[in-house]
């Protein structure tokens, strides 16, 4: 059965619509209206009139909403890597009126490879163990951070090379462990220049155990962008990038065994497909 992503809610009587249509109705629409687990999308909601912002929640969590032009509000969401396949309620609040939204998210198989690597490069010591639990711990935190706006239109793919490795594969190392690829690499030379995805603040530039040299940049609502293995960075902590600016450089820093970019994205703490966030059209 097909759905329409285009939704019109009414907080009176028929009657009363029938008249106050402008006034008493609001328009909310998602796209697309068909993800892939790990995919993201987009909430826009119209004709509101009112001076707060409107709320939403999907799959209990909420999302963060701007502005995009005279009544109208977005927000960027993103489905876990973990979620069923089906139809999934967006619920939407303005003011004091309601409404729900239907998202489908379909059914993926994730591609499964298997890797063979040195003992030492898969079980990590007690020292390096330790470092890397207080490095998850920091990133976490960050993750927690909703900040205003910064990005402004569609993102895009800091490196135009080729993806060695799509989001969602699941890797078989050694035939013990098993690790999903939480985002993509992107094929690349030593010193190849690295872009800013989207305008943002850049909240984190230093040498991590596994990503090696990483620059995270905050876009608000939320959204993040995080680039690793880079040979040197182009920022500071602090500063604002515009989209499209050089941040650093590819190289092969930290736990990898050659010279690429690991692109990722988080979206209210949820693991998002790269490609997925480039293809919307903001």
């Amino acid at each position: 059965m097909k759905f329409n992503p285009i939704l019109t809610v009414l907080s009176t009587p028929l009657l009363v619509f029938l008249t106050y249509v402008s006034v008493c109705a609001f328009q909310s629409e998602v796209f697309p209206s068909e993800v892939n687990p790990g995919d993201a999308f987009v909430l826009k909601i119209m004709n509101v009139k009112t001076s707060q912002l409107p709320a939403a929640f999907f799959n209990n969590s909420p999302l963060y909403f701007s502005g995009c032009g005279e009544n109208c509000f977005v927000a960027i969401g993103a489905v876990g890597i973990e979620t069923e396949p089906g139809v999934h309620t967006i619920h939407v609040v303005v003011d004091d009126r309601r409404g729900d939204l239907n998202l489908n998210v379909m059914s993926t198989t994730f591609p499964e490879i298997s890797l063979t690597l040195p003992e030492e490069k898969v079980f990590l010591s007690p020292e390096d163990l330790k470092r890397a639990k207080m490095e998850e711990e920091r990133l976490e935190s960050i993750w927690q951070i909703v900040s205003d706006r910064l990005w402004e239109g569609s993102f895009m793919l800091p490196l135009e090379n080729d993806i060695s490795t799509s989001f969602g594969v699941k890797r078989i190392i050694n035939q013990k462990k098993i690790s999903v690829h939480r985002g993509v690499d992107i094929r690349g030379k030593d010193g190849e220049k690295v872009k800013a995805s989207n305008r943002g603040r850049v909240i984190l530039a230093e040498e991590l155990f596994f990503g090696g040299n990483t620059i995270i940049l905050d876009h608000g609502q939320g959204i993040f962008t995080v680039y690793m293995h880079l040979s040197e960075f182009n920022v500071k902590i602090g500063s604002i990038v515009s989209k499209g600016d050089i941040i650093g450089f590819v190289g092969s820093s930290g736990r990898t065994s050659g010279s690429h970019l690991h692109f990722g994205v988080k979206i209210q703490n949820i693991n998002t497909n790269p490609v997925s966030l480039a293809e919307l059209n903001l």
